[in-house]
């Protein structure tokens, strides 16, 4: 059996993440048998698809045939047999007890399928184990989704020991028709990628607090604002369930040994039922106003540490071929809202610097968690990263955020996150402005192509997580404002064509940087709007002025200041977008347009535009630009190849000159 056999999913399980997971397969396409233990159960996971479903509706991302379609094929049961039998497909979403998901596998495989493929929903238990209570071990793998499954990108397909690589192939391909972004865990090992990542992290924040050696405001301010990641360490083990996050730990304890040996302060909460958000109290009390992270309060000592754990799990992981530093990176990102990878973070922090920073905790503690893994020791002594760069970057030019190529005279700028739909990011935005420089010195490029990696966003906006996490004041925000205006406003100005083919989301930021772009094309599928009124924003990338200069401002307003979504063929008929394609030819036809840009005459392309953007606001003055440029080009060889091209009837091939 192939992934396009699987027709019918069973999903053990209604509960938060049981009812997401039978939402996504619905959207899908997939029949749907939502199992719990008893009428009331299985009826309010139905209920909260019914309600999501709803909502997605409200929102338009889904129409109202959608929603009642997928809900259509979802079928509530309390009967076993009933659920699996004639499944191609179960999804285990159980608590997170090994005895009780044992149990449900050893009744499920009286009445599954012999074909079927079994698949656990666990954060961190062993798939091996699992797999080992059916008699189709080979047929058994994880696919953990993560919270909201509606929302989260990644699945984590996990390989157990028994597992064939055919039934990891089919469930990667099931997690992708559901637009999901599967990720491979090679080896069954307790906590796979992220929680293996993200729990030794919490647990290291707990066990500094716990030393004495900072405060949890600065451990959270730290974590927030100076390593960037979305949310304070605390502040994340609140959200999630301190619970939630013990009791993995008290499992890779005891499989992994002394090194994940749970802090005390986590147990006396645990014990104390101060839990999080879900009960009022944890770190912080949600009594008293909740989570206040300072953002000025962060440590270098505390990121240090925090980064050196971090590393030392991403070493792990690839010492023990869990999964390489790619896949790792990916994940986190997808999973945990990282605005960069483990693994990445650390070749930027210096990964001698890192082991620098276990072996003196090491030397201080005697802890065996802070003894350097040896692949993390020997990246570090050879001077290479994970991504076989030195500490900090400086051995590459290569760009992070975007990539740059040349195809013959065109130059292409990608925007290369696709992980976070493309967002920009400051790091985007200081390498688009590097890129443009790039190219322009580049004699052989003339013309300019910007498009996004994937097939789901050009850019889906600005990246608001990551700029958070610099803190978030009024001269900063100015800053980073004149940063974005600068930036884009060199595409508007340069002096090669630039056109920008769009695919996807095309929101704020994203809108702003495209609408900067000299010819846009777009995608059937493409979807554009300026959504910072609904976050309280305005556009602050030049969107309250340019876009006006080619919708008129009448138009201008209508799509800032209601924030609504608009498709291509609207955007088309606003003058927005020049031409609309199917989505499998918008890149042929964006090189073949950028092709011809760069065939044609560099030096009145280029006071073309200079002329047309002095006479924006100021038509004087353009017209004496224009008159000027024309003097120019009168003096041009390209003139004459023109002249002597039209009247053999030949392609001109202009030089510039």
């Amino acid at each position: 059996m192939d992934a396009t056999d699987v027709e019918t999913v069973a999903v053990l399980g209604a509960g938060n993440m049981g009812h997401g997971i039978a939402e996504v397969a619905a959207l899908a396409g997939y029949r749907v048998r939502l199992r719990d233990i008893n009428e009331e159960f299985v009826r309010d996971g139905y209920d909260q698809i019914e309600w999501s479903l709803g909502k997605l509706a409200e929102k338009d991302q889904i129409t109202e045939a959608d929603a009642d379609a997928a809900l259509e094929r979802v079928t509530p049961l309390v009967d076993v047999e009933a659920a699996v039998g004639g499944a191609d497909l179960v999804v285990e979403a159980v608590p997170e007890k090994m005895d009780i998901k044992k149990d449900v596998y050893a009744e499920v495989e009286e009445h599954a399928p012999a074909d079927a493929v079994f698949a656990s929903n666990t954060s961190s238990l062993s798939i091996t184990e699992l797999s080992e209570v059916t008699d189709r071990p080979e047929r058994f793998c994880g696919m953990h989704f993560f919270n909201p499954p509606v929302r989260m990108q990644l699945v984590e397909v996990i390989s157990g020991a028994h597992t064939a690589d055919g039934t990891l192939e089919l469930v990667e391909d099931v997690a992708e028709r559901m637009g999901k972004t599967p990720v491979r865990v090679r080896k069954d090992s307790p906590g796979f990628i992220v929680n293996r990542v993200l729990v030794p992290l919490m647990n290291e924040a707990a066990w500094i607090v716990h030393g004495g050696d900072a405060t949890v405001a600065e451990v959270d301010s730290t974590t927030k604002f100076d390593v960037g990641l979305p949310m304070g360490s605390f502040e994340l083990a609140d959200q999630v369930g301190i619970d939630v996050g013990y009791h993995v730990l008290e499992y890779m304890h005891e499989v992994l040994g002394a090194a994940y040996e749970p802090c005390p302060l986590l147990a006396e909460k645990v014990e104390n039922d101060e839990l999080g958000k879900k009960t009022g109290e944890g770190f912080y009390d949600y009594a008293d106003g909740g989570v206040d992270v300072p953002s000025d309060a962060g440590r270098e000592d505390v990121k240090n540490r925090l980064l050196a754990t971090m590393a030392n799990e991403v070493a792990g992981l690839v010492e023990n071929d869990v999964a390489d530093a790619d896949a790792i990176d990916e994940a986190v990102m997808l999973g945990a809202g990282f605005p960069d990878g483990p693994a990445r973070m650390a070749d930027d922090a210096g990964l001698e610097t890192l082991v620098g920073t276990l072996d003196d905790l090491h030397e201080e503690t005697g802890a065996e968690r802070y003894e350097a893994a040896g692949r993390l020791r020997e990246l570090a002594e050879s001077g290479e990263g994970f991504h076989g760069v030195a500490g900090g970057g400086d051995a590459t030019e290569e760009f992070e955020a975007i990539r740059v190529e040349r195809d013959g005279n065109v130059g292409r700028i990608v925007l290369d996150r696709p992980h976070r739909m493309n967002t920009v990011s400051v790091g985007m935005i200081e390498e688009l402005g590097a890129a443009i420089d790039l190219l322009e010195d580049d004699e052989e490029v003339r013309s300019v192509l910007v498009t996004g990696a994937g097939d789901r966003a050009f850019s889906a906006g600005a990246d608001v997580q990551s700029m958070a996490a610099g803190g978030a004041d009024n001269l900063r925000g100015v800053e980073l404002s004149r940063q974005g205006q600068a930036t884009f406003s060199r595409y508007e100005g340069s002096d090669l064509p630039v056109v920008a083919a769009i695919d996807g989301y095309c929101l704020g930021g994203g809108m702003e940087f495209a609408t900067c772009a000299d010819l846009r094309l777009a995608s059937e599928r493409s979807e554009f709007g300026q959504p910072e009124l609904n976050l309280g924003l305005i556009p602050g990338w030049g969107g309250t002025q340019r876009l006006r200069h080619i919708v008129g401002e009448g138009r201008a307003k209508e799509i800032i200041l209601t924030a609504d979504r608009y498709d291509a063929a609207e955007m088309e008929s606003y003058g927005f977008v020049n031409e609309v394609h199917p989505n499998e030819e918008l890149e042929e036809r964006a090189l073949e347009l950028a092709r011809d840009l760069a065939a044609g005459p560099p030096v009145a392309q280029r006071y073309t535009k200079r002329a047309m953007l002095a006479g924006r606001d100021d038509t004087t003055a353009g017209l004496e630009i224009e008159c000027q440029a024309f003097g120019q080009v009168m003096g041009t060889d390209d003139l004459m190849e023109g002249v002597m091209a039209f009247m053999s009837d030949e392609k001109p091939e202009f030089e510039g000159k």
